[in-house]
């Protein structure tokens, strides 16, 4: 079984405001990153935000980790439900390509244009929470490494909404 972990706990210093938040259309973008999960996974969760409306979990070990403190949670919260591996997207990851489970199997692998969009084991869960308890790098990259993921090269890159700019990029791209 596959969990899909949408990846909110950002602080957005970027974009300047709650980017979970912000609108593409009719829908969030966690609406959006959301709904794309769950068309594909067996459960999803957020990690990062206590939402209400959605099933959310903290980052792990704690809040302003990056990416790896959300996909630890999501790491953590699969072995406790059974669940063999997890997919993982950024909350502004609003058109995940068609057939991205099967392009990012076997895990562990993830987009090398955008390496928060991954599939992790559960297996890489000690591993992961050693590297954030370590005075090492704490970055995506340096856990791929670690746990000898590949990094898969796609055509159809997803958009990376990082300010308002993006945002708008993003509107004129989809047609909103």
């Amino acid at each position: 079984m596959i969990l899909g972990v949408v990846l909110a706990g950002g602080q957005s210093t970027r974009f300047g405001s709650d980017k979970a938040g912000a609108r593409l259309g009719n829908a969030t973008l966690l609406e959006r990153a959301f709904d794309q999960l769950k068309a594909i996974c067996d459960e999803v969760v957020v990690a990062g935000r206590d939402l209400a409306d959605v099933p959310t979990i903290a980052d792990w070990p704690r809040p302003h980790m990056g990416p790896l403190g959300g996909i630890a949670a999501g790491l953590r919260y699969a072995a406790e439900n059974q669940f063999s591996t997890i997919l993982s997207c950024g909350v502004d990851s609003v058109d995940l390509p068609g057939g991205l489970i099967a392009k990012l199997s076997p895990a562990p692998a993830f987009l090398a244009s955008q390496p928060v969009i991954g599939h992790w084991p559960t297996s890489a869960r000690g591993t992961l929470e050693t590297l954030l308890m370590s005075d090492g790098r704490h970055s995506m990259r340096a856990f791929a490494e670690e746990i000898d993921a590949r990094a898969v090269q796609i055509d159809d890159d997803p958009a990376n909404i990082n300010t308002p700019a993006d945002l708008a990029r993003a509107e004129r791209r989809y047609g909103f």
